[in-house]
């Protein structure tokens, strides 16, 4: 008696690859639940709060990805790599000043679009390796890019790489006030604090954005 060896038909695969194809859909879904959800209210959001969003039950998310951690990896590495990839482009620009405003222009306003991105980036990452080493990527640059302008003679010479990650938290605490009413306004505290910390100005910059008026004072402060 031979032996054959079975095959799998057409009909046993379509099952299988229907099924594979609708996780992967469910997995996309939730994906772009979770980066609206981070990017709005930050990392203090739960998977019941992203399986809402995304309209799965919570056991779909939990069957995606292994937890919250998981999650937040996959929603942001490519992010956190997108902002080192800026610091790494503003070291190629010619002028070290122009280098360094560059970056912190494209970063805060990243950081104002995405309030998850910002806390994963200038926050605790424990548990989050692949967002843990972005960051790791992220420091030595812009020291370099502190480094240049301070040899050009345009920085201060006492401003450390420790302090950016503070100011652009700063700028954090001015959009999560404003961005009902003004959501910019953090460009004119951007404004005065690169006046601040350049050494060669001769007079103020132009800010980019007006002052609150006390009405919308009073409606930011609420």
């Amino acid at each position: 008696m031979s032996n054959r060896t079975a095959s799998t038909t057409p009909s046993e695969n379509a099952p299988a690859r229907a099924l594979r194809a609708d996780a992967e859909r469910n997995r996309q879904r939730i994906i772009a639940a979770a980066q609206e959800v981070f990017a709005e209210r930050g990392l203090d959001v739960t998977l019941d709060d992203v399986a809402h969003h995304a309209g799965v039950g919570v056991g779909t998310v939990y069957r995606r990805f292994g937890g919250r951690e998981e999650l937040v990896e996959a929603v942001f590495e490519d992010e956190a790599l997108r902002v080192v990839a800026l610091a790494e482009q503003a070291l190629a620009h010619e002028d070290p000043w122009d280098g360094l405003v560059e970056y912190f222009l494209a970063a805060a306003q990243r950081f104002a679009d995405n309030r998850g991105l910002r806390e994963v980036l200038l926050g605790h990452v424990d548990g989050r390796p692949r967002v843990a080493a972005a960051r790791e990527r992220l420091m030595p640059a812009v020291g370099a890019l502190i480094a240049r302008a301070q040899q050009d003679g345009r920085l201060r010479d006492d401003i450390e790489r420790t302090d950016f990650p503070l100011i652009q938290i700063m700028l954090g605490a001015v959009t999560q006030y404003s961005r009902i009413i003004t959501p910019d306004l953090w460009k004119r505290y951007l404004t005065l604090i690169l006046d601040g910390i350049r050494r060669d100005r001769g007079g103020p910059s132009p800010l980019p954005h007006r002052a609150l008026d006390l009405d919308e004072f009073a409606q930011t402060m609420k």
